[in-house]
């Protein structure tokens, strides 16, 4: 206590030690701090890729699944039909994929990767798994597993 008043009274008016109060207490606080700071290394470790976080899953699901609806996809990546259909349209327009009629219900839209979207992919693959390394790289492996089993309650 006296410490704290000692370096108070020594400290530079306007002097910021870092200290940001009662929020540092909130955990959506750190969830977003968390999120920005993962947001950030992804860009820079995508930026020659010129792909989204989005945009990436999206290859990604349709390479696991070969012919997915568009409606399919959009609800296991949880976007809205309007965000999807944009997503798609672009990497339509990179020739990363290709919409056909779905074979199996005429009103659907099913999705291919194209070979350039398999090329991409393998390089955003190999993007990830570097992503993937840094961000564990902060967490023993049973703290890994803990996290994702910790941050899946909040947004299943």
């Amino acid at each position: 206590m006296i410490k704290d008043k000692f370096e108070d009274a020594i400290a530079p008016a306007g002097h910021d030690d870092g200290d940001i109060g009662a929020i540092n207490e909130i955990l959506g606080f750190h969830i977003r701090l968390a999120h920005g700071a993962c947001l950030r290394h992804f860009t820079e470790t995508f930026a020659d890729l010129d792909l989204t976080q989005k945009q990436v899953s999206v290859l990604w699901l349709v390479d696991d699944h070969p012919g997915i609806a568009q409606t399919d996809l959009a609800q296991r990546l949880r976007m809205d039909r309007a965000t999807t259909m944009a997503i798609i349209n672009r990497l339509q327009a990179k020739h990363y994929l290709r919409r056909d009629r779905s074979p199996t219900d005429g009103r659907k839209q099913a999705l291919f990767l194209e070979p350039e979207g398999i090329k991409v992919l393998a390089e955003a693959k190999k993007a990830i798994g570097e992503h993937e390394a840094w961000v564990k790289s902060r967490f023993t492996d049973r703290e890994v597993k803990q996290l994702l089993e910790m941050l899946a309650r909040i947004h299943e």
